[in-house]
């Protein structure tokens, strides 16, 4: 099986399980998926979050997907108990198809890491 296949197939199962799970009957989008790790991450899942919040918990999730991949590297826990990353590397200018590849490649990895999915 390619590559790109089994990427496909994999994201068609984590979209169907986290659909499933956190949404009425509609699949969950790329951004939705991101959000959730965020919050997944940040650990603080019972509860209402701003505008402003989300946008945050969405960066969080980006630098903790990225972070194997060179991107950002965790720094610390600031005194509200959200994490902190820093630049490693400047992420290399992607066409919007590559960097949502990219972004499905890591999330993948993400929820098999966490044996979500196998």
């Amino acid at each position: 099986m390619s590559r790109d296949t089994q990427l496909k197939e994999r994201w068609e199962k984590l979209v169907d399980i986290l659909s499933n799970q956190f949404s009425q009957g509609e699949d969950l989008d790329l951004d939705a998926i991101i959000y959730l790790i965020g919050v997944q991450e940040l650990g603080k899942v019972h509860r209402e979050f701003k505008k402003d919040e989300k946008l945050n918990l969405m960066h969080i999730a980006i630098c903790r997907l990225l972070e194997p991949y060179g991107f950002y590297e965790f720094e610390y826990f600031d005194e509200d108990g959200w994490p902190h990353y820093r630049v490693k590397e400047e992420l290399p200018p992607l066409k919007a198809g590559e960097q949502s590849v990219l972004m499905k490649e890591a999330i993948v990895n993400y929820f098999l890491e966490r044996e979500v999915i196998d």
